[in-house]
């Protein structure tokens, strides 16, 4: 299950989606995010589904590879989708008992699941294609404007930046501690849902120990090198937007303000 978590993982290729400036990628993601809690009705979560094929094969990521990171999440998908079903009144089209689906109900509920998917995906594809470090210098540039009323954005980057390196690296912990565990005899699945959570305890204090060491060893490595935030540091790698970064930032803000105001648009959509 923790091999299929792809939020956080980079996936090296040379395609033009690596290529892009990380600040243009990082803008499109945000409204990307935010374009998708305007959608109301099927066909415009069709249109942004089309949107992520074609740039998930522009990027050269296998398909296959992005939508396995649904997997994890997919309980939170199933209880999203019947807590909506369940609890929005309307009109009834099924009863047992107490179960009551109703029309309105389950409308919400298919948009609700579709959001969540394809906020994963268009989410992970951020990280599969921005390296680490092109994050940070990313973030870092977009946060410089709030330098000048105190926000510290070198380090607001960097810790954003370890947070999701470190993601990738905490799964493969966690796969390692618990197949050591279950060769020692603990059961990770069998049970009600408060025996597993006691089994979970073998699993979390080995899991926390190690990442309070990684921790530790980060910031030692980072005080050897002489490491005292942002000020004063130059950069090997200047960003640059290039005329590529310009036509792929007006792109997808045209694409995704059709998006957001399609519903205003006499109902066309």
């Amino acid at each position: 299950m923790f091999k299929d978590i792809t939020i956080g993982q980079y996936y090296p290729s040379d395609s033009k989606v690596h290529s892009l400036d990380p600040r243009v990628k990082i803008i499109v993601a945000f409204i990307f995010i935010i374009s998708l809690f305007f959608i109301s009705s099927y066909l415009p979560y069709l249109f942004v589904l089309l949107y992520l094929i074609f740039i998930i094969k522009l990027s050269n990521v296998p398909v296959g590879y992005v939508v396995k990171g649904l997997k994890p999440l997919k309980w939170i998908i199933i209880l999203t989708f019947v807590i909506n079903v369940l609890f929005i009144p309307g009109e009834e089209i099924f009863r047992y008992g107490i179960i009551s689906v109703t029309k309105e109900g389950l409308n919400t509920a298919l948009l609700m699941a579709i959001r969540l998917s394809l906020l994963v995906m268009g989410t992970s594809l951020l990280t599969l294609t921005t390296s680490p470090i092109e994050m940070t210098d990313g973030i870092e540039e977009l946060l410089k404007p709030f330098k000048k009323i105190g926000v510290p954005s070198h380090e607001i980057a960097m810790m954003m930046t370890i947070a999701l390196r470190f993601i990738p690296t905490l799964i493969e912990e966690t796969d390692k501690i618990m197949k050591a565990q279950m060769s020692r005899g603990a059961d990770f699945e069998s049970g009600n849902m408060i025996k597993r959570a006691k089994n979970l305890v073998p699993l979390l204090v080995p899991l926390f120990i190690t990442s309070f060491r990684r921790a530790d060893e980060l910031a030692i490595a980072m005080e050897s090198r002489c490491y005292r935030g942002g000020e004063g540091r130059t950069k090997f790698k200047q960003l640059k937007l290039e005329k590529t970064d310009y036509g792929a930032l007006a792109f997808n803000s045209i694409f995704f303000a059709c998006i957001i105001f399609s519903k205003y648009l006499g109902n066309l959509i």
